[in-house]
């Protein structure tokens, strides 16, 4: 394993232990999955690099596209819980109530 797969997959790995661990706030969860996109992101970029294909791969952008997408997703979501329940904590969250 190279030196550029190993940060990637550490980058990932750490970051999905966060998203596992500290799940006390809504925005650090976010920040974790976002962390967590963005891993995937560069490698992606990286592969047609590492591979020596000659074409570029639309995959990379379209995954970028849908992380902006889960962002703005995210952050409306946060919004509206801060203004519903007061705080971001995630134990003040029932998802048994409407």
């Amino acid at each position: 394993m190279s030196l550029l797969h190993l940060c990637f997959f550490s980058a990932f790995t750490l970051s999905s232990l966060g998203l596992a661990f500290h799940r006390t706030h809504l925005i650090s969860a976010l920040l974790c999955l976002e962390s967590m996109m963005l891993s995937m992101y560069i490698a992606l970029a990286m592969w047609p690099i590492q591979t020596q294909t000659p074409s570029s791969t639309i995959l990379a952008i379209l995954m970028l596209s849908f992380s902006a997408c889960e962002a703005g997703t995210g952050l409306a979501l946060l919004v509206a819980s801060t203004r519903t329940h007061g705080s971001d904590h995630l134990h003040n969250f029932n998802l048994l109530k409407c």
